[in-house]
């Protein structure tokens, strides 16, 4: 029960050291990322404003047509969310983000996420 309140700790505190340095703007907004055990979520936020412009999880994407219920493992699931937030940010004429990986080690579903932006033709 230590080890997993001290690994969350710790995890905010790389994201406050992330933030100190980070910030969003209207031209070249920041996407936050944060994974749960289950799923993952990522939003486009402009720090000047501080309104959150999109966000989308993985709980809205539709898995293929032709494939099985439940199919597609969380690092797919994560590159789709990738995808679909970098279809949303090209239709809003943005080309160029800040990626902040919320605290998070920059592999696996973060990187995904962010492989899924630039599949998009976003330059992160």
């Amino acid at each position: 029960m230590t080890r997993a309140i001290s690994k969350n700790a710790g995890r905010i505190r790389r994201h406050a050291r992330i933030r100190a340095v980070m910030s969003g703007t209207a031209s070249r907004p920041r996407v936050c990322v944060f994974k749960s055990n289950s799923y993952t979520y990522a939003q486009v936020i402009d720090d000047t404003t501080r309104k959150t412009l999109f966000s989308v999880h993985d709980h809205e994407i539709k898995p293929a047509s032709d494939a099985p219920e439940g199919s597609g493992t969380k690092v797919a699931k994560a590159f789709a969310v990738g995808k679909t937030l970098g279809e949303k940010l090209k239709e809003a004429k943005i080309t160029t983000v800040v990626f902040d990986r919320g605290g998070f080690a920059y592999h696996g579903r973060v990187r995904a996420i962010a492989d899924g932006l630039r599949s998009a033709g976003i330059s992160v």
